[in-house]
């Protein structure tokens, strides 16, 4: 990685990101000794402006970042950095510097099944219920999906609230499945909502039918 430290006199900023909520947390600065240190020791470490040294993270709170990932950016003068925070990254006890509650999307934890699955789908370790999804094949993992569905408008109609979390949480897992199973993934799913957001989307569908790109 060639970071240009000379270009800002010795410094370079770096971006401080929560590697597992993707929230921005602070913004420091790194000479050339901070970044070794924080590559060597997995703690974020900074050169401290006002104090002309060194400063790790969490030194005096307990609250260190612990480095999962770096980047440097285009210019090789900006740094992003992705670490795990023990606790509030402000000096001022909130979780960002900017204030803000430092909470994960829970849609961002779709990736993170999707990602699993996919990781059961290669491996197919003994035990594992998704490993026996894939190995009942693709009739079955349909079934399932129907199966859950209907469990899903059952609790709708007739269930309670929690109950309905729960059915539409197992659809959801089986639909993953079934995806992952066709070589698919639920991001795919989420792009083409996105694309039907677009208020010409229908419009667009016509023209494409109209000439004869849709049938």
């Amino acid at each position: 990685m060639k970071i240009d430290f000379e270009k800002c006199g010795g410094l370079v900023p770096a971006i401080i990101q929560d590697a597992t909520t993707k929230n921005v947390l602070m913004l420091g600065y790194m000479n050339q000794e901070a970044f070794d240190k924080t590559i060597a020791t997995k703690k974020v470490t900074f050169w401290s402006r006002s104090r002309n040294c060194l400063w790790t993270k969490g030194e005096t709170s307990g609250n260190f970042l612990h480095l999962v990932d770096v980047m440097v950016d285009c210019d090789n003068d900006t740094l992003l950095v992705k670490a795990i925070p023990d606790g509030p990254t402000c000096h001022t006890g909130s979780d960002t510097c900017w204030g803000e509650d430092n909470e994960q999307n829970p849609l961002l934890f779709l990736t993170e099944l999707q990602d699993f699955i996919n990781q059961r789908h290669e491996e197919m370790p003994e035990g594992s219920y998704t490993t026996k999804l894939f190995k009942d094949g693709i009739n079955k993992i349909a079934q399932k999906v129907g199966e859950e569905a209907l469990e899903t408008v059952i609790e709708a109609t007739n269930g309670t609230a929690d109950h309905l979390i729960y059915e539409a949480s197992d659809l959801l897992y089986h639909l993953v499945v079934m995806l992952t199973s066709k070589g698919m993934r639920i991001e795919q799913v989420a792009d083409e909502l996105h694309k039907r957001h677009d208020p010409n989307w229908d419009k667009k569908r016509r023209e494409a039918k109209a000439k004869g790109i849709m049938k």
